[in-house]
């Protein structure tokens, strides 16, 4: 069986939330591991045939804890999980392009193939109180993370990727 794993960071539930709703759906296709990015390692992305990343942009970037995890994984894997499949996900109060970009260099350096456009959900949190508030994703926001969970989940468990 495939087997994917899903690695996020969230300081206020919106990345959570929209790493669970994919993880639920992934579960019904393949074999699927949901890991905070501060519990994650290169032993997880070595296991998994597929990878699935979820964060929030804080500042126009990428989050840190986030980038924490690729900092100690990066070297440790590199060389070894070349072409796997992965898809991003990022929580964003404004654009979100950013973080989607350094996780797209990161996978790149990897040499991860991209098996899907960056789904960026966007809050519009733009005051210091709404930033820092608790995020309650819209379930049509929902409903995109848990497609892209299931569709990453079964085209590995079909080969595709």
């Amino acid at each position: 069986m495939a087997k994917l794993l899903i690695v996020y960071h969230s300081r206020t539930g919106g990345s959570q939330q929209m790493a669970e709703a994919a993880y639920h759906a992934a579960r019904a296709e393949a074999e699927t591991s949901l890991l905070p990015a501060d519990q994650a390692g290169p032993e997880d992305l070595l296991a998994a045939d597929g990878y699935l990343f979820c964060a929030p942009e804080n500042l126009a970037a990428l989050s840190g804890v986030m980038k924490d995890f690729f900092d100690r994984c990066y070297y440790p894997v590199l060389g070894r999980i070349e072409g796997r499949a992965y898809a991003q996900m990022i929580c964003a109060g404004s654009d979100g392009e950013n973080a989607a970009r350094q996780t797209a260099r990161i996978a790149q350096g990897w040499r991860l193939r991209a098996v899907q456009d960056p789904l960026i959900i966007c809050t519009h949190a733009q005051s210091p109180e709404a930033i820092l508030a608790t995020k309650t994703i819209p379930e049509a926001d929902l409903a995109q993370c848990r497609d892209i969970g299931q569709a990453l989940a079964a085209g590995l468990e079909m080969g595709m990727f």
